[in-house]
């Protein structure tokens, strides 16, 4: 058995610097770094990020099941590009799913689910103002994530969790539209009264309509050319997270 325990130690540090590469390519390829079709280059992304191909390939891999990335016969991997279809279905999914699980807190959850939900809310407003698109993305996820388990939704929140790459890719893209700040928190906000309220109707129907009004800016968004216009927007500059800058992660 101590043989083993060499062994678990090495495994364990190499997956830690996968997870490192892989948050690195994805935040990327959600601010626009990298552009929709653009090509993934194996040797410059080992270059920036200062790790092995091994560890690069695995990370594309795990990008193409969540679908952001597409591998290209003769050409390799691209950044996945999303049309407005499939963007059309996974908001229909998002508003069958996210207005059952509005439906479902505002008859189970707890004062400290609600508390959970305003702080998220407030966070993300606070976000918008810094225009720190990362973060809102992450304190939305958040939200969403304290509201299925708050109404005991556990099993859709996984669901929702295979999508989880694609809603944020196209989060991304309607966050950077305009005004789109004021009018998130308050339509979460709304679905927040309904919640605390105990609603459960009003509940489903403020988070559907969220849904549907943010379906319909990004089908105006990918429109043909409109998605390289919109994503790549300016980003306050983030600390560094990995202490070894000088292999190239500054560069994502």
């Amino acid at each position: 058995m101590s043989d083993a325990q060499p062994s678990l130690k090495v495994e364990r540090r190499t997956t830690t610097l996968r997870e490192l590469a892989l948050e690195k390519v994805r935040t990327a390829i959600l601010d626009a770094h990298f552009l929709p079709g653009e090509r993934l280059v194996e040797r410059s992304l080992c270059e920036g990020l200062g790790v092995s191909r091994t560890v690069v390939r695995e990370v594309l891999r795990h990008l193409e099941a969540e679908g952001l990335v597409d591998s290209i016969p003769n050409q390799g991997p691209i950044v996945a590009v999303i049309d407005a279809q499939t963007a059309a279905q996974i908001y229909e999914i998002r508003a069958l799913l996210e207005g059952d699980a509005a439906m479902a807190c505002a008859q189970h959850a707890g004062e400290a689910v609600v508390s959970r939900l305003a702080e998220c809310i407030a966070r993300i407003e606070r976000a918008f103002d810094e225009r720190d698109h990362q973060a809102v993305r992450e304190w939305t996820t958040t939200f969403y994530e304290g509201m299925f388990h708050g109404g005991d939704r556990n099993v859709a929140w996984e669901i929702v969790q295979t999508l989880n790459a694609r809603i944020n890719r196209l989060r991304a893209m309607t966050i950077a539209s305009e005004d789109r700040g004021r009018q998130a928190v308050a339509e979460m906000n709304l679905i927040l009264e309904a919640i605390r309220c105990r609603d459960p109707r009003r509940a489903r129907d403020a988070a559907t309509a969220h849904v549907a009004r943010v379906a319909v800016i990004a089908g105006q968004l990918l429109q043909p050319g409109r998605e390289h216009q919109t994503s790549n927007v300016p980003r306050p500059p983030s600390e560094p997270s990995e202490p070894n800058e000088s292999a190239g992660y500054a560069t994502f």
